[in-house]
């Protein structure tokens, strides 16, 4: 047998290639139709995977923004802030530091777990730390917005302001995938040879 005929039986790809289902625009746990079934040892590795590119992306900006959040206490403005100010600033470094854990977390259940073989537990609880990370992140952007705009924007104009960004977060990183997700399902239903 040749190398060219030996069927391949695990994921080659180095980690930081796309994985075929993110190219292809699928982006479901479903089987393409026109690839071969996906076992269920490839599919909790390719999950987690795509966990770990996703924790990469989302660690950056929460340490980016957590960093600058802490340096701002130290800063001569931040003495003359009023009680309202000082609250948001508490409120957004707590939920900024819970961002933080919450998406560091798949990283030390990992360390913890390995060898344990308990990968599917490991991703299901990392995809649901990633959620938690996500929405606590989305409220620390909101609550650092708030927090500039009052100082630099006038009256009700920062509140409305941060209500209409804070929409828009909700529209894209909620609403979009939600209506995706509900179509696809929607699609799959109509279609047998998807269904199936």
């Amino acid at each position: 047998m040749t190398m060219t005929d030996r069927p391949v039986d695990r994921d080659t790809r180095s980690p930081g290639a796309s994985c075929t289902s993110c190219a292809s625009g699928a982006g479901d746990d479903r089987p393409d139709r026109h690839e071969p079934p996906e076992s269920a040892r490839d599919r909790v590795n390719r999950r987690w995977q795509e966990i770990l590119q996703e924790t990469r992306v989302a660690q950056t900006g929460v340490q980016i923004l957590f960093g600058f959040l802490l340096s701002v206490a130290f800063t001569p403005v931040f003495r003359d802030l009023g009680s309202f100010d000082r609250a948001v600033y508490v409120v957004t470094v707590v939920t900024g530091a819970s961002a933080t854990a919450a998406l560091i977390a798949p990283v030390s259940l990992h360390r913890f777990l390995s060898g344990q073989r308990m990968k599917d537990e490991l991703v299901g609880t990392a995809h649901k730390l990633m959620m938690c990370g996500m929405v606590l992140l989305a409220l620390t952007i909101g609550c650092t917005l708030l927090l500039i705009l009052h100082v630099v924007v006038p009256g009700l104009l920062a509140e409305l302001l941060v209500g209409a960004v804070m929409l828009w977060f909700a529209l894209c990183w909620y609403a979009l995938p939600l209506w995706l997700r509900r179509r696809s399902n929607h699609r799959g239903d109509d279609d047998p040879a998807v269904g199936g």
